[in-house]
């Protein structure tokens, strides 16, 4: 099979009919062998009834529905697992990403051998409230993960390679990293492509200012875990080496002014009276504490087993 798209979606049941018949359109127009994913996050309109209609008229359209709203990268871990195509596309379902765009990015994968290609909206229809957090979001991303050549990292119209979305793990609300997330898995051929940007036709967008804020959130955790995930004593241990020296190097020279005083007869201050012992008594249980978590760490590094266990209704 040719090509595999994955649309994720939550209450979207205008936009569907009018998406399924122009991917269907752009396939047949380009003799692709093709399936359609429609991942339904616990939708709560029609959404999941119209994919039924649509699985009976295209019988290469399939879908899958959660229970209750999972995310966006919950429903996307899912339909990567269910992927068959060489090439597997991701583009939302509001109709702002363009379906006339798959056969150069089929091509880019195939021909020009990349692993990952993303979407570029070079030209937004969003408000200045969306554009200006985005471009601070993604400068601080290039910066974090070291795609230099990525200018949109939360476009959801991107292409990759079969291998690809088998051998990452979605979580949370990761899928604004998948380049990251691929470069660290060993997919290094990453690049971009211009996409043609639309104004939402139907409803409103699910998203609000709070993705931008769980987005840092979820940038600084990838970024630990791709540095210090294996190995969190590496991170700790340092940590809280370090604060203990600190600690005891103070106490120690607490301790060696109390003896020389009393070796020459002088008046000494009582140790506890002086704030640097409680400051050092302070490094050095924060400095212990943290070398513990760092034991702790390497004992249950990346061992949840239920982590993406979600609760699928129906698959068709």
């Amino acid at each position: 099979m040719d090509i595999s798209v994955i649309v994720p979606l939550y209450n979207e049941d205008e936009s569907l009919p009018e998406l399924a018949a122009w991917i269907d359109r752009v396939m047949q127009a380009n003799n692709f062998s093709y399936e359609v994913i429609f991942c339904n996050d616990g939708s709560t309109d029609n959404s999941w009834n119209v994919i039924k209609e649509l699985h009976q008229k295209y019988p290469d359209m399939h879908g899958m529905s959660f229970r209750t709203n999972h995310g966006k990268s919950p429903a996307l871990q899912i339909g990567f697992s269910m992927a068959k195509g060489d090439v597997v596309i991701t583009m939302d379902a509001d109709l702002q990403d363009s379906p006339d765009e798959i056969p150069e990015l089929y091509r880019l994968i195939t021909e020009e051998g990349y692993d990952v290609v993303s979407g570029w909206k070079k030209k937004r229809y969003d408000p200045l409230s969306k554009t200006i957090p985005t471009k601070l979001f993604n400068a601080t991303a290039r910066a974090v993960s070291g795609i230099h050549n990525l200018h949109d990292f939360n476009c959801g119209l991107k292409a990759y390679k079969n291998a690809v979305v088998k051998h990452i793990e979605l979580y949370g609300d990761m899928h604004r990293y998948i380049p990251y997330l691929a470069k660290n898995a060993g997919f290094g051929k990453i690049t971009e492509k211009v996409v043609h940007h639309q104004a939402r036709k139907y409803g409103h967008t699910k998203f609000g200012l709070d993705r931008f804020v769980n987005g840092y959130l979820d940038l600084i955790t990838l970024w630990f875990l791709n540095k210090f995930g294996l190995k969190p004593m590496h991170f700790f241990g340092l940590v809280g080496s370090f604060i203990f020296i600190v600690g005891f190097i103070v106490v120690l020279a607490l301790g060696i002014h109390k003896l020389w005083a009393l070796s020459v007869g002088s008046q000494a201050m009582l140790i506890a009276h002086s704030p640097w012992f409680y400051i050092a008594l302070t490094c050095m249980i924060l400095g212990s504490q943290f070398f513990l978590a760092g034991f702790v760490g390497e004992l249950i590094s990346r061992n949840a087993p239920d982590r993406n266990k979600y609760d699928v209704a129906e698959v068709i």
